[in-house]
């Protein structure tokens, strides 16, 4: 995977970054999603590079980035700080601003970034999420079944991550939907390389890696939610084109133009005929997608 990237890892202060870059062009920041890693762009940042140069990292925590040492409120897993980390990435990489796109996870350290950092994300892209305000505010019985692991994963440190840990490659499979082990000949082919799912496979094999994941979704539901919140109540929003994506076929995406309004003055989306994973389910899609909002209006863009 990646191939022709380079392989770096970038000191922020708080977190050591592992990321690979690659191609030539406006930068281009790609942020992953849950329970994945910088693996999930390896079949769109190829054809992202043809035009950009493209930044690939691991979140802290995940990955092979490094797991700062977390406080009793969450904070250090919270969407601020690794919106922090990205920005000092790029600051470091010569690039003072930026294009953003963030799948899941991912999705909400890039919209934080354009409230947080607006003079640094030049065109933002969220891929199959609403803010995480609306998410816990919207719950009812259907997306609590389907989003049942927003509320495991942040309960009480130690529950779990013990849970998680007896058996990591059972969860991912449950969790991913991805196809039955030991494998089936009879299955439908996955939606995932089996490259990328050994990639997250053996990054959830660190029970460091685990920990920090579930205080990714901690602070969700805690600092993420209050800074939320108070955002929504002083009517600050997002003033960067934004561009929102989602699969159709995930069930939980309604009224997403409609949300994301609320929270940012320039928004335009599509759905994909895909699930919740739509770079790997519908790269081909997704590429084009990003491909065309990125370099409209922008062509003689450049690093800086």
């Amino acid at each position: 995977m990646f191939e022709g990237f380079a392989r770096e890892r970038i000191r922020t202060g708080e977190a050591e970054i592992a990321l690979v870059r690659g191609g030539a062009g406006p930068p281009l920041l790609l942020l992953h999603g849950y329970p994945q890693n910088k693996a999930m762009w390896h079949k769109v940042a190829p054809g992202l590079a043809e035009h950009f140069t493209v930044i690939v990292p691991d979140l802290r925590g995940y990955g092979d980035s490094s797991h700062p040492p977390d406080a009793d409120d969450s904070r250090a897993y919270g969407k601020r700080a690794m919106a922090a980390d990205q920005v000092k990435v790029m600051e470091q990489l010569g690039f003072s601003s930026f294009f953003v796109a963030g799948h899941d996870r991912g999705g909400r350290v890039a919209y934080r970034m354009a409230l947080d950092h607006a003079a640094r994300v030049r065109k933002l892209a969220v891929l199959d999420i609403v803010p995480t305000y609306e998410q816990f505010a919207s719950v009812d019985r259907h997306a609590a079944m389907g989003g049942y692991h927003w509320y495991f994963l942040a309960q009480p440190r130690g529950f779990p991550e013990r849970l998680i840990g007896a058996d990591p490659e059972f969860f991912l499979r449950h969790m991913m939907g991805h196809a039955s082990w030991p494998p089936d000949p009879t299955a439908r082919p996955s939606r995932f390389s089996d490259d990328a799912f050994a990639e997250y496979l053996r990054c959830f094999g660190k029970p460091e890696v685990i920990h920090a994941t579930c205080e990714d979704y901690r602070a969700g539901a805690t600092i993420d939610f209050d800074l939320d919140a108070a955002d929504l109540a002083a009517a600050r929003r997002i003033q960067c084109p934004m561009l929102a994506l989602w699969g159709e076929r995930g069930g939980r995406r309604r009224q997403v133009i409609e949300t994301w309004q609320r929270w940012a003055t320039d928004v335009r989306g599509h759905a994909l005929a895909c699930g919740h994973y739509l770079p790997e389910e519908a790269p081909d899609e997704t590429l084009a997608k990003l491909t065309g909002f990125f370099l409209d209006g922008d062509r003689a863009g450049g690093g800086g």
